[in-house]
């Protein structure tokens, strides 16, 4: 592949990870809403493991997602950095892998964590 290429695949990866967080962030949203509200006070316990349930199935599959497009970008970092003659674009985003891996690690520690006060958050 060409510089052009590798730069239109690395924007593309860019952009599976930002629609990624899209539905978890939509999802927590209403969960928030509803927690602020005091609603899950009430709620059976069905309702509640339910809820838990969803938000978890919808963090997991995120993080699945943005972790496959992380993987694709560290390669693709590689690739761009065999480019002969850069771009001084294409040399900043091959200096960039140190980034995208804790970029890795924070979306599995934070998804962990954020379900962790989902769960707090609904069972109170």
């Amino acid at each position: 592949m060409d510089e052009k290429n590798l730069l239109d695949l690395w924007n593309t990866k860019r952009s599976q990870i930002i629609t990624a967080q899209m539905a978890p962030n939509l999802m927590l949203i209403g969960i928030f809403v509803l927690a602020a509200f005091g609603k899950f006070d009430g709620a059976s316990d069905g309702a509640k493991y339910l809820t838990i349930g969803v938000a978890a199935t919808t963090g997991i599959l995120s993080m699945i997602t943005q972790y496959a497009a992380i993987r694709e970008a560290e390669v693709l970092i590689l690739d761009l950095k065999r480019i002969t003659n850069p771009s001084e674009l294409t040399k900043k985003i091959a200096q960039s892998r140190g980034l995208v891996s804790l970029f890795a690690i924070a979306v599995v520690g934070l998804g962990l964590a954020v379900f962790a006060l989902i769960v707090w958050a609904v069972l109170g």
